[in-house]
């Protein structure tokens, strides 16, 4: 690794805990202590439009549907998610949140606000299209498992 892609190495692992870090004490403050920044993620996952099922969720997050399941047992019986079984197919089960859900889900989504507003703050429009390009190509790379099919080649 050279030293540019050592350096950058180090910026992004740096900036991933720092992310993870300072969402989890922004976001969980003394009102939504009883939740996780997991949950938080799957209430964003679930959104505040139409009722999703749990299937989508899980393929949104890229979980199982049972790993799902566990975790939104905690959430139901929390008091922020709603769980109804379709009228037309008794199969598929819809997942909308509550009034308290919906209050967190702004919770979370405002933090992201503030996190791209300070992001972007400075940057002319070339940086900012230069910044979205090299993050449009890192989420491909993320999201094609080329991750561990590359590093099982190293």
């Amino acid at each position: 690794m050279n030293n540019k892609h050592g350096a950058l190495n180090e910026v992004l692992v740096e900036l991933f805990n720092h992310v993870l870090d300072t969402e989890s004490k922004a976001v969980i403050t003394e009102e939504f202590k009883d939740i996780s920044n997991n949950d938080m993620h799957i209430m964003e996952a679930i959104g505040i439009r139409e009722p999703r099922n749990v299937s989508q969720i899980a393929k949104s997050m890229n979980v199982t549907v049972g790993t799902l399941t566990v975790n939104m047992n905690s959430l139901e019986k929390k008091g922020y998610i709603l769980r109804e079984r379709s009228t037309a197919d008794k199969r598929v089960v819809f997942v909308t949140l509550t009034e308290k859900g919906r209050k967190a889900f702004f919770h979370h989504r405002d933090f992201h606000k503030a996190m791209i507003r300070a992001a972007v703050k400075d940057l002319d429009q070339d940086e900012m299209n230069a910044l979205m390009n090299c993050l449009v190509k890192l989420n491909v790379f993320f999201k094609s498992g080329k991750v561990e099919r590359d590093m099982q080649n190293e």
